[in-house]
């Protein structure tokens, strides 16, 4: 697990942060359901987005699958980040369209799948890792050790 600074910045507290490579049987939009319900029970309301919550559990990739399609995935990864705070997706885009500008998303994913290949970047978990701001990186803490 790790620490991680909210994002956007200073909207929240740090959080702990965590990344699961999973297997399922569940169609891609069964699947955010389900994250969906696990949230719930965890008295996650969902309402202003990026604010604080008691659970967020995010549906990152699934293998190559691109949801809904190339070009809509390409439009959402070059969304102004003034547009990100407003605008709202109608369905479910994968991979995250943001998830190589994540330093909290990267960080842990490397330790768990860095070969990840982004369907639409050709680049790896690591190489986004890599990529990103020294200092987002170092932001991302692991916590015990």
């Amino acid at each position: 697990m790790f620490l991680t600074p909210f994002v956007p910045a200073g909207a929240g507290a740090d959080v702990v942060n965590a990344i699961a490579l999973v297997e399922t049987a569940l169609a891609p939009e069964a699947l955010l359901a389900e994250l969906h319900r696990i949230e719930a029970e965890f008295d996650r309301a969902r309402g202003v987005r990026w604010s604080d919550r008691t659970l967020d559990l995010d549906l990152v990739a699934m293998g190559t699958l691109v949801l809904p399609n190339r070009e809509t995935l390409a439009r959402w990864m070059a969304l102004p980040f003034e547009e990100q705070k407003r605008a709202v997706p109608e369905g479910l885009i994968l991979p995250h369209p943001r998830l190589q500008e994540r330093a909290f998303v990267l960080v842990p994913a490397a330790d768990v799948a860095p070969g990840w290949v982004h369907p639409l970047t050709g680049q790896t978990i690591a190489e986004m890792r890599d990529a990103l701001a020294a200092e987002d990186v170092a932001a991302v803490t692991v916590l015990g050790e």
